[in-house]
């Protein structure tokens, strides 16, 4: 058997359940074995939700802090702030939360351009999870957080993530809770890059400037420990 024929054979395993009958190799090798640690030490939920908090502004992200009742005050005053005059948001996103945004809203549509949404100031979105051991946000074109293009295009990004049911330690924990056919975006801080010389330059493919908001919402299940 060709070192071809065996790097196949183990893909092909991968992507299946079990091994197929008759590929080179597959009935002879061991199963596969993901044994590897889910969970990474002990935490309780509030410490998760910290961690995440801590890795997020280390990712030189702006975090806040909110509860239900004071989220529509915080971001009309995020995007204020900001000098927002348009903000596009999904076609999910809970109606309430811009109750005090003075900005024009812009409901995301299929047809729109990236030159039309490079026209918006400001995206405000949901998240699907949210990983703590790495500060990350992942979108997954969810009712609340819309199609990938308005959270690249427009220069700021207001995400909101639900504490403490959407967070999670790590992320294996994470995965089971994607669907892998769906379009999924891994938001670890602003998008930055860096030359040769390490010179960072932000909002290369992504928002400049992101803002995180860690909204406690009433009746939310427990965080994954990590």
């Amino acid at each position: 058997m060709s070192s071809r024929d065996v790097v196949l054979a183990r893909v092909r395993r991968a992507l299946a359940e079990g091994p197929r009958e008759g590929a080179p190799g597959g009935a002879g090798e061991p199963p596969l074995v993901r044994d590897y640690r889910r969970v990474h030490g002990s935490r309780t939920a509030a410490e998760t939700v910290d961690l995440l908090a801590e890795n997020l502004a280390d990712y030189r992200a702006s975090v806040h802090r909110s509860d239900l009742g004071g989220l529509p005050a915080l971001i009309g005053r995020l995007l204020a702030e900001r000098g927002a005059r348009r903000v596009v948001v999904p076609r999910g996103l809970e109606p309430g939360w811009l109750a005090e945004v003075a900005a024009e809203v812009v409901e995301d549509r299929a047809e729109q351009t990236a030159r039309e949404l490079d026209a918006v100031d400001s995206v405000v979105t949901g998240c699907a999870v949210a990983i703590a051991e790495t500060g990350t946000l992942v979108l997954d074109a969810g009712p609340d957080q819309g199609r990938r293009r308005i959270t690249l295009v427009p220069d700021h990004h207001v995400c909101v993530v639900r504490v403490p049911g959407q967070v999670v330690g790590s992320v294996p924990e994470a995965l089971p809770r994607l669907v892998p056919g769906r379009p999924l975006t891994w938001i670890s801080g602003p998008s930055a890059t860096s030359d040769i010389e390490l010179d960072r330059v932000e909002g290369v493919h992504g928002p400049r400037t992101l803002e995180v908001v860690l909204v406690e919402a009433a009746g939310d299940g427990d965080a994954g420990g990590g």
